[in-house]
């Protein structure tokens, strides 16, 4: 049994199956992965190929799409052919049928964001049950790790796609405090030792810069609620920043990079397309950046319990 975590018999299963065939039993794990949906173009289909690879080698749980799933602007229904030229058809690797727990980003509200909510009724691994929702362990199968979805399109004050909403006629609107209502109330029901927020933009940022409403509003719940990771994409690049107790993960170069600089609190930062994977172990969450060809740019050990700096 893991220290620290409760009884699974998920675990269980694993250790008697690496008993008979000689494996070792891998640590649950899940991989990241923003602003990805071209209709497989750019190098949407080689990161895919390389994601593929890499859930197989690390036995992969999950996928969290961070956003921006569908370009330029979502999807009108849920029979748009961006489903099967976006996602069914270009993320078919075996070892990617697993659950995809989504977050809406911007560039989804120029669509029909409602439509991403009901593919989850249609579809084997699309999950997103509702624009912002929580993913416990118990359902996710990552023991001791409950993952919150926000929808942080409706929380960014300076949120220039209304604009483009309402050239496409319409407009989706959401109560911002109901959203941090929940979330706070969700984050302090919590007894996960393990707690990761997932929302499309960052809060911290060495290429669209930080965020100061997001900074405001969901900095101090993360810090006093003892989230360890916030992973966001946006971005169109990889970085890891770390700014108090909290890692800000950006895993948005799904489909392409863009330019990236290190900020204070940056630990790294690249303009490549690849993604993010995580392991969870006991006091650790061992992230590490891949490119597009699936090879590996960086490794990190974020800690379960905060550390002095």
């Amino acid at each position: 049994m893991l220290a620290g975590f409760g009884v699974m018999p998920a675990l269980g299963a694993r250790a008697a199956l690496a008993k008979v065939t000689g494996k070792p039993a891998l640590d649950p794990a899940f991989v990241a992965i923003g602003d990805w949906g071209r209709r497989g173009v750019g190098a949407q289909s080689q990161v895919a190929d390389a994601l593929g690879r890499t859930a197989a080698e690390i036995g992969a749980r999950l996928t969290l799409a961070v956003g921006d799933n569908f370009y330029p602007a979502g999807v009108e229904s849920v029979g748009d052919s961006h489903w099967q030229e976006s996602f069914e058809g270009v993320y078919t690797a075996p070892s990617l049928q697993i659950p995809w727990y989504a977050a809406l980003g911007n560039h989804d509200y120029r669509g029909n964001p409602q439509a991403q909510v009901d593919y989850t009724r249609l579809s084997r691994r699309w999950r997103m049950p509702s624009r912002y929702y929580k993913a416990p362990a118990a359902i996710t199968g990552l023991p001791g790790l409950d993952i919150f979805v926000l929808d942080t399109a409706p929380l960014v004050t300076a949120y220039h796609e209304i604009g483009q909403q309402v050239m496409r006629g319409h407009l989706w609107r959401e109560d911002r405090r109901v959203q941090l209502r929940w979330f706070e109330r969700e984050l302090r029901a919590s007894t996960a030792p393990w707690k990761v927020v997932v929302g499309h933009h960052p809060i911290y940022s060495g290429a669209h810069g930080n965020d100061p409403d997001l900074i405001a509003d969901l900095q101090p719940l993360l810090e006093r609620y003892g989230v360890q990771a916030y992973i966001n994409g946006h971005d169109h690049d990889l970085q890891h920043i770390v700014v108090g107790p909290v890692s800000y993960i950006c895993s948005g170069a799904g489909a392409e990079a863009g330019p990236v600089r290190p900020i204070a609190g940056t630990r790294f930062c690249l303009s490549r397309p690849g993604f993010g994977a995580f392991t969870v172990r006991p006091e650790t969450l061992a992230l590490t950046f891949r490119d597009q060809f699936g090879r590996s740019v960086y490794a990190a050990d974020i800690p379960r319990i905060a550390r002095p700096a």
